[in-house]
C-alpha cells in the first residue's frame, strides 16, 4: 500500500519551485516607455511618450534650386516665422526666405540649410564657398509673373531669397539670380531651447527658438505643476504656438517634437510667477 505522505511531499516540492518564479514575474523591471511613464505619472497618458534612441539629425542629399537676395535690416529678416530679432537670437544675417514648397506653411521655420553657388562660373565666387542659412521667412509667390522670369518663388519652384550680405559671399550682386545646390543640415546652437511667452491671461503665445538638430518644430505640448495637465498647443504662425489653456500661476514644462520625430522635454523652465514678454531656457536636443 502506497504511503499517503508521497502526494503531499510532491505537492510541496512543486510549490517550492513555482513560488520564486511567480515572485520574479510579479515585479517587472521598468524600462523604455514603462520607465518614462512611471517617471512622469499618469497625467501624460493622452500623449505619445518621448521616443528614445532615435539617431541624431543627419545632412540630407544635395538638391538643385535657385537663390536671389533682398535688402533689409535684422529686424525684417524674422518675417513670417515671427522671430523678433534674428541677430539677437543668434541667427545673424545668415537667414533665408523660402518659397512655399520649402516653407510648408511655417513648419520649416528654424531649419538649417547649406547652400552654394553652382554651375555658373561667370557669377559664382571662386572655390564655390558654401554657407549655412536658417529659414526665418517666407518668399511669397507672384502669380502675375512667369515662374522663370520674376515669379521665382511660385509653386512648384524650390527657391531661397537670402539676405544681401549673404548673397555676396556666394556670387556677384549683378547676377541677380543664381543656380545653387542645397541640402538640409543639423542646426548648431549655443545653450538650450528658448521659450518666449507672449499674449494675455486669456490667450497665450509661445515662440520656440534656438533649436538644435533638425531645427524645425512640428509639435509643442505644455504642462503646469498644479492644475494644468499636458496640453497640445497649436501653431499660430511660423515659430509661434498658441493655446487658450490657463498658464498663469503655474511652473511650466514644455515638450517639443522636431521634424525628425525626436523629443525634448524641458521640465519646469519657468517659475510660478513668470511674466509675459520674458524668455526662458530649456533643454536642447543632444
Amino acid at each position: 500500500m502506497a504511503s499517503p505522505l508521497k502526494p503531499v511531499l510532491a505537492a510541496l516540492l512543486l510549490l517550492t519551485i513555482a513560488v520564486p518564479d511567480c515572485q520574479a514575474k510579479s515585479k517587472p523591471s521598468l524600462s523604455g516607455k514603462q520607465a518614462i511613464h512611471h517617471a512622469i505619472g499618469r497625467q501624460a497618458h493622452d500623449f505619445d511618450l518621448p521616443k528614445s534612441h532615435k539617431p541624431k539629425f543627419q545632412p540630407a542629399p544635395w538638391k538643385q534650386a535657385h537663390a536671389t537676395f533682398y535688402e533689409g535690416g535684422s529686424g525684417t529678416f524674422g518675417g513670417a516665422c515671427n522671430y523678433k530679432d534674428v541677430a539677437g537670437q543668434g541667427y545673424g544675417m545668415n537667414t533665408a526666405a523660402l518659397s512655399s514648397v520649402l516653407f510648408k506653411n511655417g513648419q520649416a521655420c528654424g531649419a538649417c540649410f547649406e547652400i552654394k553657388c553652382a554651375d555658373n562660373p561667370q557669377w559664382c565666387k571662386p572655390g564655390q564657398p558654401s554657407l549655412i542659412v536658417t529659414a526665418t521667412d517666407h518668399c511669397p509667390p507672384n502669380p502675375s509673373l512667369p515662374n522663370d522670369n520674376g515669379g521665382w518663388c511660385n509653386v512648384p519652384r524650390e527657391h531661397f531669397d537670402v539676405a544681401k550680405p549673404v548673397f555676396s559671399q556666394l556670387a556677384e550682386y549683378k547676377a541677380g539670380i543664381i543656380p545653387i545646390h542645397y541640402r538640409r543640415v543639423p542646426c548648431k546652437k549655443q545653450g538650450g531651447i528658448r521659450f518666449t511667452i507672449l499674449g494675455n491671461p486669456w490667450f497665450y503665445q509661445v515662440i520656440v527658438w534656438n533649436v538644435k538638430g533638425a531645427g524645425d518644430i512640428v509639435s509643442v505640448q505644455v504642462k503646469g505643476d498644479d492644475k494644468l495637465k499636458w496640453t497640445q498647443m497649436e501653431r499660430d504662425w511660423g515659430a509661434t504656438w498658441k493655446t487658450s489653456a490657463i498658464l498663469l500661476g503655474e511652473s511650466l514644462t514644455f515638450r517639443v517634437r522636431a521634424s525628425d520625430k525626436r523629443y525634448s522635454t524641458s521640465w519646469h523652465v519657468t517659475p510660478k510667477n513668470w511674466q509675459f514678454g520674458q524668455t526662458y531656457e530649456g533643454k536642447n536636443f543632444n
